[in-house]
Parts: structure tokens; C-alpha cells; sequence
């Protein structure tokens, strides 16, 4: 067994362990994953002679033999080509294999079970000229080595995994702080519907909540309205976490600290949290509680919600899992981020939160990012009985408020609402600028009598030309308007007594007593002067 180095914090500098054998490879998984993985494949790649690790995968292992093949395939080459886009290419590959026997199976049945997958993804990354140095099947409580053949140091009954705290990685780790969070089961039940007497009940309250929402969604207004509630909503239920349940450590374990959490939401409370949640915006403002005393009651209410999506609303978990994976990866938690949007993808599979987390978070990118756009962004009421805050809105969105500029329909656009804590600005005032209307195809330059171009005295003046809204002149118009209408009636009165110009491009009218020739070469000496 040749010899790898681990870093626990993934600097060049930081402290480096060396790994000497199987046994200490194999009790070396769970610090290097952040906890034990169950029922999965993981690939982890090496780099350098002396075979320092590197990138690592992990995938739940296939329920049907035929999958291995081109599953072998895809996690060998995704590893491979991940660690080239980040600039070094893998020498070589250590595989485990982690899976947990059935009832009444020991775990050497099941070590050769899977020896049929362990030499697929040999030879999935074989080809790729990348080999594989070691793979382990640990299952049990033990492990075996697919790849040494020596009975004295790899028995066929396994060897046996040492305590948990005793090897030299777990010394390493206690001294650098890292921590394991224990088997990917445990985390995963964690954030499971669980079958409880009150399964029943809350899937009525989920019912009611549903047929009365229902209604109040068709509109914008009721939409909007709903979002302001559910965040309310969220809001005291986390102060309330916060002062009554105790929250996991301090001598309280996981398992008693959900099961305290869960006791202070309601079946109602819950249900209208996991529908409200269903919309994206009112979501993504929940995100915000992603830092500082925030973080931790948000985490606990989201499990809380997750839990609580049996039977037939069990996809309704993707919004809550999504919103615990972000809250945990925002948090430097990326072991429980990726079991959480994991989950959530399993859930469902299309939503696109929890794929550009999931993205975001296994490519190592910082979640500052983020954090800083949601910052940007607080103009949702976030406190509890603070509607005096307007909702932000795409541009486009009206912007819905108690006040009375908001429900005249003023506007909102992106990034620009209204001053916080003050009234809402006022609507801008139409444009006092003279405009001028286009004329239609074919119509004269000059207005004829009674038609619609005629300013005849009386007649109401038209928005835009002079005036404001209601009628009110513009400052400085009144002298152009009036010596412009004098202009009009006069060229009106002689157009009507046959001593004016006709309109240039149109053909003159005909009166009685006159003929169309002297009218014609009338017209025509007018427009000669």
C-alpha cells in the first residue's frame, strides 16, 4: 500500500496527515467526506508521486447490476475532467464502496455483491489512464481491499474499523477542529417525513391551507399578500425556536432537538409555511436568513418543514430542503448542504435552486457571492407586523403597499422603491413639454373649416399641447397658444369667404355662383404670392 497524504483544511500549508495503510485509509473516509457515507460509491482522486488527495465524488450506489456499468463510466470521467478544468489531472484513484447489509446478510456477502462494481470503475478509469491504487468495500463496521491480494494485512473476514477517535486522523482533525457529523443516514433522517400519529393531521391542515389559499392566489393583490404573511409567519416562528426549544448541543442531542422543535409548530402554522414557500419570490426572500443570529433558527425551522411533507406533499419538501442546504452551505456546513439539496434533487429533480446550489457548492465556489445579492435585496417585510414596507417587484410589477400612492397603482421598479421607513415617493408629473401630433397620410399642412385640425374658440385644448392634466396651462404657453389660435381663425374666415388659400395638395371646394376654372387659377395666383 503505497503511501497518501491528506490535508484537513485543503491548503498547501496546512497540516498534511500521511495515510500508511488500508485501515488507516479506510478510517480516513469519513473526515475527508464530513461523515460516514451509507449505500454510496466515492472516488477520490490522487495527485503527485507521493499521492496527495485531491477532488472527490460520491454517488448513491445503483439498485439494478445494469446501471454500474455506465454509472462507473460517468463518475470515473467526471472526476477526471473536473480535476482538469481546475488545472491538474489525477495520477491516480482510490475507490469506496459503503453499504450497509441487509437483514440477515453479513457484510462479507455484501463486499462480494459488489465486486462486480468495484471492477467496473477499475476499468472505467483505467481506461482514462488514470489507475485505481486502492478500493475499499466497507460495510459492518469493516473493510476489505478489492485490489490486495496478502491474507496478512486484508483477511477475507474483513478487518475490522478502528474505534471511533482513537486512529491517527481522527487525532488530527480533533486538533484542527474538523468535524464529523456522523452517518449519511442520521443526517438524512434528519430532514425525512417521519411516520408519526400526526401524519393524518397534517396532511388535513396541508389540505385546508391548500383550498384556502386557492382562491386569494388567482390574484396579484391576494399573491402578494400571501407572501407577506408566510414570511411574517416564518419570522415569529423562528423567534419562537429560538426562546422555547434549546436547539441541538449543550448535552442535547439531534434527535431530541428536532423532536422539541417539532413539538412548537402547529400542523396550521406548518402547512401554511410549506405552501407559501411554494412561490418562488416569497422563497427566495426567506434566503435571506442565511447569517448571524438568523442562521441557526432558520435552519431548524426549515428541517422542522421538510419533516413535515408526507403522503401526497412529499414534493412540496424541495422548497424547505432547498432553503436548509442553502442556509447550511452559507454557514461553512457543505457536508449537510450537499445531503440536504441532494435530498431536495431527489425530490425534485427539475428544481432549479437546489441544481445551482448543488453546482455551486460541489465546484468549491465561494457562497460570499450570494450572500452579498441577497443582501442587496431587502425590500420584502421581513419582521413580523412590518407591512409598511413595500414589496420589491420586477420591472413592470405593480408595487402593492397600505399606502395611497401604492394603491393608485404607482410603479415600481427594479432597484428603485421607495425611501425605507419614509412615504412613498410621489408620482412624477407628466411632461410639460409642447409635443406635436403627427398628422395623418394625405391631410393638409393647414386645418381646414370644421374639421378635426380647426381650433375654433371654445374648443377644449388637447393634453400635451400647452396644458397639464385637467387644463392647466404650462408657465410661458398661454402667449404662444393664444396668437396661435388668433392665426387659425383668421386663415378659417378666409378660407370660408374664398379670399384664402386652399389646402396645398387638395383640390379646392366648389361654390355656388363660381366656376372651378376661375376658383382653380384663383387658388393657384394665392399660392404664386
Amino acid at each position: 500500500m503505497s503511501k497518501h497524504r491528506e490535508s484537513l483544511s485543503g491548503r498547501p500549508d496546512a497540516q498534511q496527515i500521511t495515510l500508511r495503510s488500508p485501515a488507516e485509509l479506510a478510517d480516513a473516509l469519513p473526515y475527508m467526506m464530513g461523515f460516514q457515507p451509507s449505500d454510496s460509491i466515492v472516488l477520490v482522486a490522487l495527485h503527485g508521486r507521493r499521492g496527495r488527495f485531491g477532488g472527490r465524488v460520491r454517488l448513491g450506489i445503483p439498485r439494478s447490476p445494469a446501471e454500474w456499468s455506465p454509472v462507473a463510466e460517468q463518475l470515473a470521467g467526471c472526476l477526471v475532467h473536473g480535476s482538469e478544468r481546475r488545472g491538474e489531472r489525477p495520477d491516480g484513484m482510490v475507490v469506496f464502496l459503503c453499504r450497509d447489509p441487509e437483514p440477515g446478510e453479513s457484510g462479507e456477502r455484501v463486499m462480494e455483491r459488489l465486486r462486480p462494481l468495484a471492477q467496473r470503475l477499475r476499468t472505467a478509469c483505467g481506461a482514462l489512464d488514470v489507475p485505481v491504487l486502492e478500493a475499499l468495500c466497507v460495510s459492518d463496521g469493516r473493510f476489505w481491499s478489492y485490489c490486495c491480494p496478502d491474507a496478512r494485512c486484508c483477511p477475507p473476514e474483513g478487518t475490522p474499523l478502528a474505534l471511533p477517535g482513537t486512529s491517527v486522523m481522527a487525532a488530527a482533525a480533533a486538533y484542527a477542529g474538523v468535524r464529523v457529523r456522523g452517518s449519511q443516514k442520521e443526517m438524512e433522517a434528519r430532514l425525512a417525513p417521519r411516520a408519526f400519529s400526526g401524519v393524518a393531521a397534517q396532511t388535513r391542515a396541508l389540505d385546508d391551507a391548500g383550498a384556502a389559499l386557492l382562491s386569494r392566489a388567482l390574484e396579484e393583490s391576494g399573491r402578494r399578500a400571501i407572501a407577506v404573511e408566510t414570511l411574517d409567519l416564518a419570522r415569529r416562528l423562528m423567534d419562537r425556536l429560538a426562546r422555547l426549544s434549546p436547539g441541538e448541543g449543550a448535552g442535547v442531542s439531534a434527535a431530541a432537538a428536532d423532536a422539541e422543535d417539532d413539538r412548537v409548530i402547529s400542523a396550521r402554522e406548518a402547512a401554511a409555511l410549506i405552501l407559501g414557500l411554494q412561490d418562488r419570490r416569497t422563497r427566495d426572500r426567506a434566503a435571506q436568513w442565511m447569517e448571524g443570529a438568523d442562521a441557526a433558527p432558520a435552519l431548524r425551522l426549515w428541517r422542522a418543514l421538510a419533516r413535515r411533507c408526507a403522503g401526497l406533499y412529499q414534493a412540496h419538501a424541495a422548497a424547505p430542503l432547498t432553503l436548509a442546504g442553502w442556509v447550511s452551505w452559507a454557514t461553512g456546513d457543505e457536508p449537510s448542504a450537499r445531503v440536504a439539496l441532494g435530498l431536495a434533487l431527489r425530490t425534485d429533480p427539475g428544481y432549479v435552486f437546489a441544481q445551482l446550489l448543488h453546482q455551486a457548492c460541489n465546484e468549491g465556489i465561494d457562497p460570499e457571492t450570494l450572500r452579498h445579492c441577497l443582501r442587496q435585496d431587502q425590500d420584502w417585510p421581513t419582521a413580523p407586523g412590518d407591512t409598511s414596507r413595500h414589496l420589491s417587484a420586477a420591472p413592470g410589477d405593480v408595487a402593492d403597499s397600505g399606502s395611497a400612492a401604492a394603491a393608485r397603482g404607482a410603479r415600481a421598479t427594479e432597484g428603485d422603491g421607495p425611501p425605507r421607513g419614509g412615504a412613498p415617493r410621489p408620482l412624477p408629473r407628466p411632461s410639460a413639454r409642447r409635443t406635436r401630433r403627427a398628422a395623418p397620410a394625405g391631410a393638409s399642412p393647414l386645418p381646414r373649416p370644421g374639421g378635426s385640425g380647426s381650433a375654433a374658440s371654445g374648443a377644449e385644448p388637447r393634453q400635451g399641447e400647452g396644458t397639464l392634466p385637467g387644463g392647466r396651462p404650462v408657465p410661458g404657453a398661454g402667449r404662444r397658444s393664444s396668437s396661435s389660435a388668433r392665426r387659425l381663425r383668421r386663415r378659417t374666415r378666409r378660407i370660408a369667404s374664398g379670399t384664402g388659400r386652399p389646402a396645398v395638395g387638395t383640390p379646392g371646394r366648389r361654390h355656388p355662383g363660381r366656376e372651378p376654372r376661375e376658383r382653380t387659377a384663383d387658388g393657384a395666383a394665392h399660392a404664386r404670392r
